[in-house]
């Protein structure tokens, strides 16, 4: 007998159009893990486990994953995520786990605004995650890999036989998010939706709330950001719920991203001032935080460059911070201006140039941070424009596009955008006479 037995799930007749999987997300809180499957109709499925190693399995009926989609990183409890087809046109996906955690899979049906999605909960799901499965949101999607080829079949004999683990010959391996150079992984966004939940941020005179219309414009990025080759989104949050200013700092550090661009309609009592801003931290904001940091750096999660504070003397962590910190303005500069040109193609810009401010979102010493004041929802037109989707979907563009030029510019060692850069020919070189 299997672990947990196998849950059948009748939801599609046979002989109905493949289902596809067009994006897979790992969330990680302090005791649990989430993975969602957003799916292009509901599926048939079979759920179980299997012990020693313990793991759970997928298994998806005429499904197939979309072109250009990958696995997330491994992380949280999720210690191994691996994907392949199956005869007949199935689809398996395979988690590892610790021992002795607990799984479940549920089924989300479409509804207005959201696509079918299978959950799979790991561990014990937090306060927050009933609220995070109902809730709609762009899943990212990681940059493409090599095609799939099929995995070897698990046994379906007792707990205890042996299943091949990571190296199994024609499993889909993945990649941590931040691999050794020239891998060729996706470079990652931090997409932060200000607001949320309990706090609806600025209103509008005709009722449009804040973090309504910002999360509209944080989806349409990072569906932008999923469809690029080489890029992948995370959003800080995906519904309605409330998140601290540190918790989306945090979210973005979890994913090793390599960008926060935090997504905000300002609000003024001058109901005439109008038009989009681009802010990234100051000098004072960046010496306060750094002064934080110092403070603790013994709690403190290592740089993304792999330096820890932890056991350094205080002159030699306050240096490294300093350094980190230089270079993360400098970068995040220069990504802002790139921003802020492309917003001024579609919309109208408040302050030609970028903005410099203490916002506690932008602190992070070590990713480059931007915050995107849309425009002025206190301003009757700015807040007509924000409520049409096709100036939001403009707006979410531009943003986009500001991001990529500067990745193309300068790509992050180890990605995609590294490795075609590289095989461009230098920008003197002429070709013939």
């Amino acid at each position: 007998m299997l672990a947990c037995g196998i849950l059948p799930f009748a939801l599609q007749a046979a002989g109905a159009p493949a289902v596809q999987v067009r994006a897979v997300q790992l969330e990680t809180e302090a005791e649990a893990t989430r993975v969602e499957l957003q799916l292009s109709a509901a599926p048939t499925y079979k759920f179980f486990t299997l012990d020693a190693p313990r793991r759970a399995v997928l298994d998806l009926q005429r499904t197939r994953l979309a072109p250009g989609r990958a696995l997330p990183s491994p992380s949280g409890l999720a210690r191994g995520l691996r994907m392949g087809p199956r005869p007949g046109g199935d689809l398996r996906l395979v988690i590892e786990l610790p021992e002795g955690t607990r799984a479940r899979a549920s089924l989300l049906a479409a509804d207005a605004g959201n696509p079918a999605r299978l959950v799979v909960n790991l561990g014990s799901p937090g306060p927050g995650a009933a609220g995070s499965a109902a809730a709609a949101g762009a899943a990212p999607a990681p940059a493409p890999v090599a095609a799939l080829t099929p995995p070897a079949s698990l046994p379906t004999g007792a707990p205890s036989a042996p299943v091949a683990g990571p190296a199994v010959a024609g499993t889909l391996p993945v990649r941590a998010a931040h691999a050794p150079a020239d891998s060729g992984r996706a470079v990652i966004v931090a997409i932060d939706a200000g607001h949320g939940g309990q706090d609806p941020g600025a209103i509008g005179r005709s009722g449009t709330r804040e973090k309504d219309v910002v999360l509209a414009i944080a989806r349409e990025v990072a569906e932008r950001i999923n469809r690029e080759p080489g890029m992948r989104a995370v959003l800080t949050r995906k519904g309605d719920h409330f998140l601290t200013l540190r918790q989306r700092i945090g979210r973005a550090r979890a994913a090793k991203a390599d960008m926060f661009v935090s997504i905000h309609a300002d609000s003024v009592r001058d109901r005439d001032v109008s038009g989009a801003s681009v802010y990234v931290l100051s000098d004072k904001g960046a010496s306060d935080e750094q002064a934080r940091w110092l403070a603790e750096r013994e709690n403190a999660a290592d740089l993304k460059g792999g330096v820890s504070l932890d056991d350094k003397d205080a002159m030699l962590a306050s240096v490294l911070l300093d350094l980190s910190q230089s270079a993360s303005i400098a970068s995040s500069m220069h990504a802002a201006e790139r921003v802020l040109r492309s917003i001024n193609r579609v919309a109208e810009v408040r302050k030609p140039r970028v903005q410099q401010a203490g916002f506690v979102v932008l602190k992070s010493p070590d990713i480059p941070s931007m915050l995107v004041e849309t425009a002025f929802i206190s301003n009757a037109a700015d807040e007509r424009m924000l409520r049409q989707s096709d100036r939001r979907e403009r707006l979410a563009e531009a943003i986009f596009r500001g991001v990529h030029s500067y990745f193309e510019e300068h790509p992050p060692e180890g990605t995609r955008f590294a490795a075609t850069r590289r095989a461009l020919p230098p920008p003197t070189a002429q070709v013939g006479r």
